[in-house]
């Protein structure tokens, strides 16, 4: 395997996409590393990462402080209010591989009825608004992982972030076509215009974004150490209070119990290696499903035929359908996990795709796709021998497009993730936590880390892990080449989007045999592994 030329964001690929002469000059100091680590998944969290590195921090303490930073570089990605994340991680020197799962919840005031469809419009209220947004999970996971695997303080790692806040970053490229887009719901809500219009006017391109009462709020959290009081205190009273004012749900009560947890991760084991993913409510098991459905062909002698492509995608069809009908927070209802990941199951769904194989048809299935946007996700790791994968969300670009006035805190829209039929597992209720799309992974062999990774892009993040994971672990390819292959998406329609490289030929044939044949991006994923005695990563 050949170590990537330079897999750290240079300097001039941060000043492109963040505006660099807005940036605090601490951000570029030349690295002297004493610790030697890796964060992919964003430029500015890239090259914070290194900062932290250079301060003696490990990857823990890099990933967080990259996240708080980044929040200020891409908010319409994720920000300090988005609604959640998880976390998939492995210690040095610790044999288990754990998940950390800060979810939003929903407001103990929330009803199974409020958005259905016969009552409002769908993707509406329950998308931007007040009604949209949950409790704010990601200061409780960020901390969570600060205190239990990090080695600095909150007050350390959150400087960066709190500089950008306050000096600003110029408006520009996605930044600046996301604010315009979402112009209309920010004029509607006064800490949204007070944060990205200026002179009655959204943002636009050369102009300055700066958050102020961003940067007192974390600025007032680092002066006490923790994020304690965002969720229980004056701060937590103050977003309490905003909420109430503007017609949303969530309460002081509903803040004191946003909590992170540690979390079993879901296992599967093929070819030597575990993977390790984040459980229900996140994205996983999506993931997980279809990989050991793959698993009961030979793939390896069918690689040549458009058979196997399309085992491949029957396979994720039939976990898409599962997951769009079965899916839900498994602490609120009985969800079939373990009916959906055992091998029975999987050789029941392998000998129904062979069927249709024979006849070179496809299967049909009563599915609704959906649009879901947004995310970051970050993969690190050290030379110390810790890995992580971490991913965090607002949801679609900006989240609910509402703002805490006072606290310059932009909420996503959690709430949007839950299903508008108030008979379905995945129904809004009482502080359950809505199914999302993330997948933090870490593969293993022996107890070992191979590789952390995870993805950002909705929807199509599980389908493309399994595309990677089917590469490496099932394929036997090796990781430069499981990230370079090219990846497809369905949602269990005859809809089917393929990657531009994809092969001309077996796109057509494919089109035959009944898909809805288009061509389209794969979500992002973000990698790193092992590798002559250091850690390298790619971004693809």
């Amino acid at each position: 395997m050949t170590t990537p030329t330079n897999p750290f964001p240079s300097r001039r690929t941060v000043l492109a996409s963040v505006g660099a002469s807005l940036l605090p000059s601490r951000l570029f100091a030349a690295p002297s590393a004493k610790t030697k680590g890796i964060v992919v998944g964003d430029p500015t969290a890239s090259l914070v990462a290194q900062q932290i590195f250079a301060d003696g921090g490990n990857v823990f303490d890099a990933v967080v402080a990259g996240a708080l930073a980044a929040a200020m570089t891409v908010p319409y990605q994720f920000g300090i209010g988005g609604y959640g994340g998880c976390a998939t991680l492995m210690a040095a020197g610790c044999k288990q591989v754990v998940s950390v799962d800060f979810n939003t919840i929903a407001p103990d005031a929330m009803r199974p009825d409020i958005f259905k469809a016969d009552r409002v419009k769908p993707n509406t209220v329950n998308t931007h608004g007040w009604l949209a947004s949950g409790a704010p999970g990601i200061l409780a996971g960020l901390q969570h992982l600060l205190d239990k695997y990090g080695t600095l303080k909150f007050e350390q790692v959150v400087q960066p972030a709190i500089r950008l806040a306050r000096e600003g970053v110029k408006v520009e490229g996605a930044l600046a076509s996301t604010i315009n887009v979402s112009a209309t719901q920010f004029a509607l809500d006064a800490g949204s215009k007070k944060l990205y219009f200026q002179n009655g006017k959204p943002l636009k391109t050369g102009d300055v974004l700066k958050n102020p009462d961003l940067a007192d709020m974390l600025t007032t959290l680092a002066k006490r150490g923790s994020v304690e009081s965002f969720y229980k205190g004056d701060i937590a009273e103050q977003i309490a209070d905003c909420f109430k004012k503007n017609g949303g749900l969530i309460t002081a009560k509903d803040m004191a119990a946003c909590k992170a947890r540690e979390v079993k991760p879901l296992e599967w084991s093929s070819e030597g290696m575990t993977v390790h993913t984040a459980p229900l409510t996140a994205g996983g098991l999506t993931t997980l499903q279809a990989l050991r459905i793959v698993e009961q062909f030979t793939l390896k002698k069918l690689e040549a035929d458009v058979a196997a492509t399309q085992a491949r995608i029957e396979a994720l069809r039939l976990a898409w359908r599962d997951r769009l009908k079965l899916l839900g927070d498994p602490e609120a209802g009985k969800i079939p996990v373990d009916r959906l990941m055992s091998k029975e199951y999987a050789v029941e769904s392998a000998y129904v795709i062979n069927a249709i194989l024979k006849n070179k048809m496809i299967l049909m299935h009563n599915v609704t796709p959906r649009d879901q946007p947004g995310t970051i996700s970050l993969s690190g790791g050290d030379d110390l021998g810790n890995f992580i994968a971490v991913t965090i969300s607002h949801g679609d670009s900006f989240g609910a497009r509402v703002t805490v006035e006072g606290l310059g805190l932009t909420l996503g829209h959690g709430m949007s993730r839950f299903d508008t039929d108030p008979g379905h597992p995945n129904a809004p209720g009482p502080g359950k936590r809505p199914l999302n799309n993330m997948c933090p992974t870490i593969v293993t062999r022996d107890n070992k880390p191979l590789l952390a990774i995870g993805g950002r892009g909705g929807r199509k993040i599980p389908n493309a892990l399994f595309e990677a994971l089917t590469q490496f672990v099932i394929l036997g390819r090796t990781l430069k080449q499981s990230m370079a292959a090219p990846r497809m998406h369905t949602e269990g329609t005859p809809a089917l989007t393929l990657e531009k490289h994809w092969n001309a030929d077996e796109a057509k044939e494919l089109g035959k045999r009944g898909y809805k044949v288009t061509t389209g991006a794969s979500a992002i994923l973000s990698a790193v592994w092992p590798e002559n005695a250091g850690v390298v990563g790619e971004m693809r």
